[in-house]
């Protein structure tokens, strides 16, 4: 059963779904991760990879960037291919000295001010949380790691100045991504479960990135953490 933006057929799928931003990073992922990875969707360059890891069948696709692009490709997969599980593996942004670079960030909810959760299902708040026992099993496997509230965004760039130290301490927000809100509570309305894992790319306030060849090595950690966690729940 295809969709309009997915190929593959509902067996192609597994229960369990990894989810980088980036549909080249999925590809990276499955020839480096999974055996036997076979490509089951490339409509409109969004990739998707299933393969066994560690002897349990995962899928690994790519999200694109934004709510928008994350809702379409998270609500499909728990309600068109009955995925019970989606991890988001991605980068973040640090508003807090008490981030690194290169910190495992494993958000414990998410605040944002998208109009996503409403217009998809008439919500009327404004934070969502992953679900408790991924979340817990993404901690477990992290060890080291950082928690807290992240923000969702829907500008990469803004024409107006948005205070990072005013959303740090009023929405107590310690990073920034893209796409968490709107996986989160697709997840919350299909009753399947989602969480979120991040690596610090870029940190605003010590002016500093990751380079090229940092986010891949750095990655790899996060990717890690993320696979043996859905591998539990395979």
């Amino acid at each position: 059963m295809a969709t309009v933006h997915n190929s593959a057929d509902k067996e192609q799928i597994a229960s369990v779904v990894l989810m980088p931003g980036d549909p080249y990073r999925a590809r990276y992922i499955a020839g480096k991760f999974l055996e036997n990875a076979a490509l089951v969707n490339e409509v409109r360059g969004m990739l998707a990879y299933t393969g066994m890891y560690k002897g349990k069948r995962i899928t690994v696709m790519g999200s694109g960037m934004g709510c928008g692009s994350m809702g379409i490709y998270s609500h499909e997969l728990f309600n068109k291919y009955d995925v019970e599980v989606i991890v988001r593996a991605g980068s973040c942004g640090a508003y807090t000295m008490d981030l690194d670079l290169k910190d495992i960030f494993i958000p414990d909810s998410c605040w944002s001010q998208s109009t996503y959760a409403h217009t998809y299902s008439g919500y009327e708040k404004d934070i969502v949380e992953p679900d408790p026992t991924l979340w817990k099993s993404l901690c477990e496997h992290a060890q080291n790691y950082k928690t807290g509230r992240l923000h969702t965004s829907d500008c990469f760039y803004y024409k107006k100045k948005e205070d990072k130290h005013l959303i740090c301490e009023q929405k107590h927000c310690l990073a920034v991504d893209m796409e968490s809100f709107a996986l989160l509570h697709n997840a919350d309305q299909a009753q399947k479960k989602a969480a979120t894992i991040l690596t610090v790319s870029d940190h605003s306030l010590k002016k500093e990135k990751l380079s090229v060849a940092e986010r891949e090595q750095n990655f790899d950690a996060m990717i890690q953490i993320a696979l043996d966690t859905l591998a539990s729940f395979a």
